[in-house]
């Protein structure tokens, strides 16, 4: 009877242990467990023309790790790449990696191009609904083009990544470039590709929008 009660005891106070620490948990509403953070881009996101480590993905890692979330990155953005390419990739990203969150960010080398809006918008919208038939939440970050592309081709340009993600309902930074807008001398020379000094603005601008798809 006394051994009886012992064990009865033991279970009571590991019982209460496990509740403390699953209330402990959800009051801080992050991943239970290290999961991916598969980020999809162009040369804004690969870090073009910057040294290892200084690109705003590089930063979103560093970031994670100080606010104790437990996810890794991985980024498979590419320069040069447009919503096609990304498409054609994203199936087999999508089987190796098994992200929680894919990230978005498409579309700028289409414009650049003068790409038919309608044809972008189709691939976007076709990978936001592969990411999320795979069991990930999205997050559509947005591009904007110069204005000597014409008000209309522009409008519709900034236009095409809110409805992708309304469509979805993905989350949503509508313009990554917002914070730097067309101050130069955030710009490298080619005045397309943020500075070093800019990528923390361009964190800045994602963050708030990601860490909400990880709660």
């Amino acid at each position: 009877m006394i051994v009886m009660m012992t064990e009865q005891r033991v279970f009571r106070f590991l019982q209460s242990l496990f509740l403390v620490a699953l209330c402990a948990f959800a009051s801080t509403g992050v991943l239970a467990k290290s999961s991916q953070i598969l980020v999809v881009g162009d040369s804004i996101s690969a870090g073009y023309g910057l040294s290892s480590g200084e690109g705003w993905v590089d930063l979103l890692t560093k970031k994670l790790g100080k606010e104790k979330i437990p996810a890794e990155v991985v980024n498979a953005s590419i320069s040069g790449d447009t919503t096609a390419g990304g498409l054609s990739r994203l199936p087999t990203l999508l089987a190796k990696h098994k992200p929680a969150v894919v990230v978005i960010e498409l579309g700028g080398n289409d414009g650049l191009r003068g790409s038919p809006v309608a044809t972008a918008k189709a691939n976007l919208l076709k990978m936001a609904q592969l990411s999320k038939s795979s069991g990930a939440k999205v997050l559509i970050v947005g591009m904007q083009m110069p204005p000597n592309f014409g008000p209309s081709y522009t409008a519709q340009f900034e236009a095409m990544y809110v409805d992708v993600a309304k469509s979805v309902n993905a989350g949503l930074v509508p313009a990554l470039l917002g914070k730097i807008g067309t101050d130069l001398s955030k710009f490298q020379a080619d005045r397309i590709h943020p500075t070093a000094a800019a990528q923390p603005a361009l964190l800045d601008t994602v963050w708030p929008a990601l860490v909400k798809l990880l709660k």
